[in-house]
């Protein structure tokens, strides 16, 4: 009797069809996610050939989801997004909020229910995660303003698609297709919101075991298991804690394994170990997100392409064009630049790993129908592979509205009142004063410095929140992108001694240098940077004062050996 060998079939089917896809995607410029959406196609039922079995693979892109989600929260940094929580906590809600309703629009004319279309609205309501930051750290952007505001964004959205999947369930009953909420009996109300109470209920108990417990052991799980010294053991221990908790939380606590391994990610970030426990265990959480995407895939019904082309292209207009309008329309009435704005613009072009949670989640409660998931895979396809392009155009688009619309470049200069220093300031720094580009780890570090010393200086940084708390703090700060002459003017670059650039901004530095040399040809230039290319790039064309952060750091490092450590008579060169 031969053995079962479906399990090793579809493992291998799909890992080795996402290598082929996923370099042939890559080779053509667009995220590898795309080729393994596509191998998924492959051996789906809906395409000839081999077909895997659909059965291992949903549990194995459960896995997937438990260390996607893992992994979501090991990186989530609540300081991160308290940073630029002003903007994107109210422009992720409102953003979900205009992106649902144009779905929830477009599924009503079709003839959907309330709730298929509430479910498909939220589908298209929000990004991937994993896109966006492997978007952000091609392109250098991870770091930046516009980069920790979309991200801080994303993370919002996250958050709310995880409350959605753990109420949906309770509340499928309310929302059903064959009963409208105001014919339901008043018992089956209180039902219903009894349900979604002890939902609540579940959802807060395991919320609260977890910070009040699960902070203090999964920390210290780790720091004993760091101490055998076994590397194996604890790169078990990670994949144990992710997928243990999730399945603990689900069986305990009702919860969705998302949300369990969400909070693992989250408590064993504040362990000491949390980066080495990201690093031992990205590439397992990568192979099974992988399979996750390839399952994904296999759900795919492509004759949705030819079968339904309108409802496909209301699809992908909402995701590229509503959710971008949305967004750009919010960060700009957020005082925010332009620049800032396309960015965020950009990252939102597209959705991704919560989309086909969410999907799969509403056809299994019979909420929303097959095709609703179908419509969801392709717009994910499209606009993934399109939003590369996003990014690539955002710069040319903004130096296009710039040139012709009295509007933008209005909106570029209008009175803000933290983008121009008050007339209090102290005039000892107006002149002979540091311009310091920035206000992050460097750049703080610097100001710290330069305050202690008495040395007069003037932040020029595009968090309009931090510019207000340095004010607070009574420091001297303008708001906006320096590589405009309009912020370089407000910090008095004309009068200054030295332009310091804190930030590692290969694209605006040279920018930025410009503008300074020619309103003050006699200033000092110092610039950072990470990439050793980039460094002899920026010497060769004389921009200033170079300062690699690896170089800086072995240099203090060797510092300190020398201070501590005698040299040989023998080693010590000899005396002229």
């Amino acid at each position: 009797m031969p053995h079962d060998v479906s399990l090793i079939a579809t493992i291998a089917a799909g890992f080795g069809l996402a290598m082929v896809f996923g370099l042939v995607v890559s080779r053509l410029g667009m995220p590898p996610l795309v080729g393994y959406l596509l191998a998924g196609i492959v051996i789906s039922p809906s395409t000839p050939g081999f077909v895997a079995d659909l059965g291992l693979a949903g549990q194995l892109a459960e896995i997937g989801v438990m260390l996607l989600m893992f992994g979501v929260g090991l990186h989530f940094s609540l300081k991160d997004l308290m940073a630029v929580k002003r903007i994107a906590v109210p422009g992720a809600i409102v953003q979900i909020g205009v992106a649902t309703l144009l779905g929830m629009g477009v599924a009503m004319l079709w003839g959907w229910s309330l709730g298929g279309a509430i479910v498909f609205g939220l589908c298209l309501s929000v990004a991937s995660t994993v896109v966006l930051l492997r978007a952000l750290e091609a392109r250098g952007l991870l770091k930046s303003v516009n980069g920790q505001i979309a991200v801080g964004w994303l993370v919002v959205e996250d958050l709310v698609m995880v409350m959605v999947l753990v109420l949906l369930p309770a509340l499928a009953g309310l929302l059903q297709e064959s009963t409208a909420a105001t014919d339901l009996a008043p018992t089956s109300l209180r039902e219903i919101w009894a349900t979604v109470g002890m939902t609540l209920a579940k959802v807060t108990a395991f919320i609260v075991l977890m910070l009040v417990v699960g902070r203090r052991v999964l920390p210290k799980l780790l720091w004993w298991v760091a101490r055998t010294g076994s590397q194996e053991l604890f790169t078990l221990a990670v994949v144990a804690t992710a997928v243990g908790v999730a399945f603990g939380a689900a069986k305990l606590f009702d919860v969705s394994f998302a949300l369990g391994a969400f909070f693992a990610g989250m408590m064993m970030r504040e362990s000491e170990f949390s980066h080495r426990a990201a690093d031992e265990s990205l590439p397992l959480r990568d192979a099974f997100a992988v399979l996750f995407f390839v399952s994904v895939g296999m759900l795919f019904d492509p004759a949705v392409i030819w079968t339904q082309p309108i409802k496909l292209l209301a699809v992908v207009v909402i995701i590229l064009v509503g959710k971008t309008v949305a967004a750009v329309a919010l960060v700009l009435l957020f005082r925010y630049p332009l620049n800032t704005a396309l960015t965020v613009g950009a990252s939102l072009a597209q959705i991704g790993e919560f989309s086909f949670i969410l999907a799969g989640l509403g056809v299994a409660l019979g909420l929303m129908p097959v095709e609703g998931q179908s419509l969801v895979l392709a717009g994910a396809l499209i606009s993934i592979a399109l939003n590369a392009a996003a990014f690539t155009l955002s710069e040319p688009l903004r130096l296009w509205i710039l040139a012709r619309s009295a509007l933008a470049r209005r909106l570029e200069l209008r009175d803000d009142p933290l983008a121009e220093l008050p007339t209090s300031t102290d005039q000892r720094l107006l002149s002979g004063q540091v311009v310091l580009v920035g206000y992050g780890r460097v750049g703080r570090r610097i100001a710290g410095t330069l305050r202690e010393r008495g040395l007069p200086f003037v932040v020029a940084e595009q968090n309009r929140e931090l510019v207000d708390a340095l004010r607070r703090d009574g420091m001297a700060a303008v708001s906006g992108d320096a590589g405009t002459p309009e912020v370089l003017i407000q910090a008095h670059i004309a009068r200054a001694a030295m332009l310091v650039v804190a930030i590692p901004d290969t694209v605006n530095v040279r920018k930025m240098v410009e503008i300074a040399r020619t309103l003050n040809p006699g200033i000092e230039v110092v610039l950072r940077t990470h990439n050793e290319e980039e460094a002899a790039l920026l010497r060769q064309e004389s921009l200033g004062e170079v300062f690699l952060g690896e170089h800086e750091l072995a240099r203090g490092m060797a510092a300190h050996i020398l201070s501590r450590v005698a040299v040989p008579a023998a080693a010590q060169p000899p005396k002229a």
